[in-house]
């Protein structure tokens, strides 16, 4: 028994069963025991790989994309560039050697990176060690400085805990984690609660009986969109890439992936990585009522292609001939829309200022 599980069993005998939301926050986010605090999860050696993990290139185009949108800002003498859960801080060392052709951007910079794990921070700082740019470390995007902004998010809002519901015919009932008879943990529905329908989003209200809702808080969304179209003098924009769908449905994403391979979400809690698909058209309501302009979504097949991640691969296998079939590979991989591929099931939408107008490769 892993001992965050222990812990959740114990938790749950107490007080009664877990909302999926508050089971997901446990695993992922308990100081000792979560899943983000007691480990690296990056890479082959780890339980999953991310983009900037498979190619350089495409760190170097999102850095590439944050120079074009800070000059629609009006190239401000001073910019946060900052990044939503950073991995091992490989992302943005691609982005910042690929903008060292613009050095006026690079003069404006200071990179603020949000994270909560002091694992993934210690790997961030050595991978960023020679980065020639002000670095620093935040727990909270409130806890970034103010000032003009452009924001990453690759693969970070899918790990934001989902509450699920289910419309049943005695009413609307919350998924929960339970105690089987046999100690084990297991899904179970609470007691039916007529204010929960109230705070499932209206776009779910009218799915099928007996059929698991997902949603996340909006508070997320509501917070970013603040931070990069709330303050007219400083107009910012924020990028989301992530896993999900463009149509607000019902359906199951709740997922565990444990050494490259899918887990049963209950088997070992704070040993698996827990996610589910974003929903990237709540996404855009939410902060379109926010007073942002949203730009996208677009596959991340397209948004790569628009960005010209097929001419930077010929510049890498023209200098590295030896590598060009490790290149082809990973540009297949970030840009295939079959299964084993990114390319269409990775979604990119863009939160602005609405004074920024068209964005790169969204518009």
């Amino acid at each position: 028994m892993s001992p965050l599980a222990d812990l959740v069993r114990r938790r749950i005998a107490a007080a009664g069963p877990l909302p999926v939301a508050d089971y997901m926050s446990l695993c992922l986010g308990h100081p000792e025991h979560g899943y983000y605090a007691t480990r690296d999860p990056f890479g082959a050696a780890g339980d999953f790989i991310t983009s900037p993990e498979i190619s350089q290139m495409f760190g170097e185009l999102l850095g590439l994309w944050a120079a074009a949108v800070w000059r629609q800002m009006g190239e401000p003498s001073s910019l946060r560039l900052i990044e939503l859960g950073p991995g091992r801080g490989t992302l943005m060392a691609d982005a910042l050697r690929a903008v060292r052709v613009l050095p006026a951007f690079r003069t404006a910079l200071s990179v603020h990176l949000v994270e909560t794990s002091p694992v993934l921070a210690g790997r961030q700082r050595d991978t960023l060690a020679g980065a020639g740019v002000p670095l620093a470390w935040h727990d909270d995007l409130g806890a970034v400085p103010p000032g003009p902004a452009i924001v990453l998010a690759n693969e970070f809002v899918d790990a934001l805990p989902i509450r699920q519901a289910v419309r049943t015919a005695d009413g609307w009932r919350e998924r929960v984690v339970a105690l089987a008879p046999d100690g084990r943990l297991d899904f179970d529905l609470a007691a039916p609660d007529p204010a929960l329908a109230a705070t499932v989003p209206a776009a779910l209200r009218t799915s099928p009986p007996d059929m698991i809702v997902e949603w996340r808080d909006e508070a997320f969304v509501r917070r970013l969109a603040a931070r990069v179209a709330g303050d007219r003098e400083t107009p910012g924009a924020a990028l989301i890439i992530d896993y999900g769908h463009t149509i607000s449905g019902a359906g199951d994403t709740l997922q565990a992936v444990r050494g490259h391979a899918f887990a049963d979400p209950l088997a070992a809690p704070g040993e698996a990585d827990l996610t589910a698909h974003v929903d990237f058209a709540a996404l855009a309501r939410a902060a379109a009522a926010a007073g942002a302009r949203v730009h996208g979504p677009l596959t991340q097949a397209e948004f790569l292609r628009r960005l010209g991640i097929d001419a930077r691969a010929a510049q890498l296998k023209a200098s590295a001939p030896a590598k060009a079939a490790a290149i082809d590979a990973a540009v297949a991989r970030l840009l295939d829309p079959g299964r084993t591929g990114m390319g269409a099931l990775f979604k990119v939408l863009a939160v602005a200022d609405p004074a920024l107008g068209p964005l790169p490769a969204l518009d």
